[in-house]
Parts: structure tokens; C-alpha cells; sequence
């Protein structure tokens, strides 16, 4: 096959089926006498693996899976998906708990926490952990107004209780879903006031349906990955 074989079943250009393979998304091609690059069906199953990986774990994820994959790193490559579903099931158990403190808010209780609570208080670095962002990125937010941690009288210092660990997972939920720092601003005031929560169950809809929507991408992404390692018959396969 030629690049442009390729290409066309995706809809991409030949240019980037040139890309993927000096990225090491591709296996690399032989090339005729006169230069000219000769994709066969394995090309054809990694591209397929690789583009269904992308809307499945991202485009940094993909990347690093099919080049472990063609450093004979097939740990790595596990390893990264390993990563991907894990926080898959935080996001699921996030939103989870996240619907949990709404229907306490729309019924007049007090809310609980929204997730298990870490003892507190927390420093602006453990909870930058918890989340694996950046103590800048948590100023950032709180510049936004969405999170209003205490302060420290001797010292100043960020103190981060439940319920501000519980808006930092909630604003973090909210952020990678794409959701702008207004209105994850807006949300988060309206928990803390017990004000209408109309605007937070849309969000959380939302949300609720990227998920399943990755959920599903990711078991045709494993699909299509598991045919292209079939292809390569230095990876070992179940009995």
C-alpha cells in the first residue's frame, strides 16, 4: 500500500501518515529501489489502533502506547492504558459523589463529603498532589474564586480543609470536561450558598456523557490495538 492507501480510509493526509511513522506511531515502511515507502496490512492495524486511541486516552497517550509498543515495551504500553482507566474510574467515582452533594443541596440537607476526606487540613501541595496538578494551578483557581481556602494566622500558608478538597475535585472534574473558570466558578458559589443547582446537574450531565462516550471509545481502542498486536509476532499472546 501507499501512503495515500492509507490516508484515504481516514480521511487524513498522506503527509501525516508520513508523521505518525517518523513519530513511531507506525512500524517503520520499507522503501522500493526508487525510494518510495511500502505500507502493508500491519501499517493498516497500527494506524487503525493508534487513531482509535487518540479520542479514547488522548493524543499524548497514543503516542506513547504504540511507541512502546514498537520499542518492544509492551509493559510501558500496558502500563499507559493501566493509567488511562484508572482515571476513568476516579472521574466515574468523582462525578458519583459529586451527584451525591447535589441531591443533598436540592433536597435542603447539609451536604457530605463530596469524596473520602483526606485529614485535614491539607497544605496547597498535598492537595495539588491528590489531583496531579500544579500548587499554581490551585492559585489559579482560587484567583478565579473557585476554591477560598483558610489561610494560616502564624504562617500564612494555605490550609486546605474537607469541603475545600471537596471544590478542588469538583473544580478539577469540571476543568477537564472543558468547562471555562467562570462558570466553574459560578458552580462551585453554588454549592457553598445552596442555591439552585440547575446549571451544576446540566454540567454534570455533560460530563456524564463524555464518559460513557471515552468508556466506549476506549473498548474499541483496546479492539483495535489488541488485531494490530496480533500482527506482530514478537508479542506474546494468551493461550
Amino acid at each position: 500500500m501507499r501512503p495515500a492507501d492509507l490516508a484515504r480510509e481516514h480521511g487524513i493526509s498522506t503527509q501525516a501518515i508520513r508523521n505518525y511513522e517518523r513519530d513511531g506511531y507506525l512500524p517503520p515502511a520499507d522503501r522500493t529501489p526508487t525510494g518510495y515507502r511500502i505500507y502493508t496490512e500491519p501499517h493498516a492495524a497500527a494506524l487503525r489502533a493508534y487513531l482509535a486511541l487518540v479520542p479514547a486516552y488522548g493524543h499524548a497517550t497514543a503516542g506513547s502506547v504504540m511507541t512502546a509498543v514498537h520499542a518492544d515495551r509492551l509493559g510501558d504500553a500496558l502500563t499507559e492504558l493501566d493509567r488511562g482507566h484508572a482515571q476513568l474510574l476516579r472521574d466515574r467515582e468523582t462525578l458519583a459523589a459529586v451527584r451525591t452533594a447535589v441531591g443533598h443541596l436540592s433536597d435542603g440537607s447539609a451536604p457530605g463529603p463530596a469524596l473520602p476526606a483526606l485529614p485535614g487540613p491539607r497544605s496547597v501541595g498535598e492537595v495539588a498532589h491528590r489531583l496531579g496538578v500544579t500548587p499554581a494551578t490551585l492559585r489559579a483557581w482560587e484567583a478565579a474564586g473557585i476554591l477560598t481556602p483558610a489561610r494560616d494566622r502564624a504562617t500564612g500558608h494555605r490550609r486546605y480543609l474537607p469541603a475545600d478538597v471537596r471544590d478542588a475535585e469538583l473544580a478539577h472534574l469540571l476543568r477537564r470536561g472543558g468547562y471555562l473558570l467562570d462558570r466553574i466558578a459560578t458552580v462551585l458559589r453554588q454549592i457553598r450558598t445552596a442555591g439552585g443547582t440547575g446549571e451544576l446537574a446540566a454540567a454534570l450531565d455533560g460530563w456524564q456523557q463524555r464518559l460513557t462516550t471515552r468508556g466506549l471509545a476506549m473498548l474499541t481502542a483496546s479492539a483495535r490495538l489488541d488485531t494490530y498486536l496480533a500482527l506482530r509476532p514478537e508479542v506474546p499472546r494468551r493461550a
